[in-house]
């Protein structure tokens, strides 16, 4: 059985039957003493039999003391966020958040808050994809006329240890990235390993859910929309979490793969259709997130966070039922 005093949890939602991406990746949180928590759906299993794991069907959240177990809805990768909070219910210090079809390499190991990286020069949208690869390619939820853009690394700027709070892993094989791309230009990527960066205030990028790292002082930035598209939830997630962190002179990191993606089947044209609010209004909510005021106080986290959703409902990117998810999951994270 899983140690569940453990103070490290990997956390995922699935509707399918354990992949082997799960088996190797169980066997690796085995050393770090860290189990895994799986969050099922109305659709999907009721038993998921992986040693290592512990699962939560559709009926079992329902049983949860959480507000949000019934209110999220089905059929959604928000269903996830109750698996943020059972882990922070088990006073996790650290989470790490994957997808199933997410296989960790070798030189997968869990990581520390502090890690060694170099700054990067400029503001404004950086295409981090471009310094691990040469290739044609940019990270899903990145506005198109950005794509071709590479980063520069601070000049002269050293590599300096600093606690970075949300650490993005990439993914070798299949990483993430949108429909245009896979439609157009897919093949196979293994990224180089320049060194992990740091994305400074007004430095955006786009960070996903699929190999994600984060410290429990970030924890309330954890939350996953629902009224949006499946392919947007972690997209426009990321987006507020950066700017909240900037409020308290912190950051978001990119580091090199660590897993290896064997993608499940998509739908290309679905996905693509998913993505179009983000081609659409990406720009639009940095800008917004980017004018907004928000409180410096160290206990302000939870705070900033409905300041930007009440935003961007006043601007009409989420409609005003996201409100009482994100002030019933607050509520929930506290209790």
């Amino acid at each position: 059985m899983p140690d569940f005093q453990s103070q490290r949890f990997t956390v995922i939602t699935t509707i399918q039957q354990p992949t082997p991406s799960m088996v190797r990746l169980v066997e690796k949180l085995a050393e770090a003493n860290c189990p895994l928590l799986v969050v099922g759906d109305k659709k999907g299993p009721q038993y998921y039999p992986l040693s290592g794991s512990e699962f939560f069907s559709y009926e079992a959240q329902l049983k949860l003391p959480y507000r949000l177990a019934t209110q999220l809805p089905t059929g959604h990768y928000s269903r996830k966020n109750l698996g943020y909070l059972i882990a922070n219910s088990r006073k996790a210090e650290m989470l790490y958040e994957t997808d199933d079809d997410n296989a960790p390499l070798d030189s997968w190991s869990w990581r520390k808050p502090q890690i060694e990286a170099r700054l990067l020069a400029g503001s404004g949208w950086m295409n981090v994809y471009n310094l691990f690869s040469s290739e044609i390619i940019w990270p899903r939820g990145l506005p198109l006329p950005h794509t071709r853009t590479t980063p520069q690394l601070e000049p002269g700027g050293p590599v300096r240890t600093v606690v970075s709070p949300i650490q993005q892993g990439l993914a070798n094989g299949s990483p993430d990235v949108d429909a245009i791309w896979r439609l157009i230009l897919d093949s196979n990527i293994t990224f180089q390993n320049p060194g992990s960066v740091i994305l400074s205030a007004g430095q955006w990028c786009p960070f996903n859910s699929q190999s994600t790292w984060w410290c429990s002082s970030a924890f309330p930035l954890l939350y996953l929309p629902s009224f949006c598209s499946f392919r947007m939830t972690d997209i426009w997630r990321s987006f507020i979490a950066q700017r909240c962190l900037w409020a308290f002179g912190s950051n978001v990191a990119f580091h090199n793969a660590e897993v290896f993606q064997e993608r499940n089947v998509h739908d290309l044209m679905r996905d693509f259709k998913d993505e179009v609010p983000g081609y659409l209004q990406n720009d639009k909510i940095a800008t917004l997130l980017t004018k907004l005021d928000l409180d410096k106080s160290p206990d302000a986290m939870g705070a900033n966070l409905l300041a930007c959703y009440e935003c961007l409902v006043a601007n009409e990117i989420f409609p005003s039922q996201e409100l009482q998810l994100v002030r019933s999951w607050l509520a929930d994270l506290s209790d």
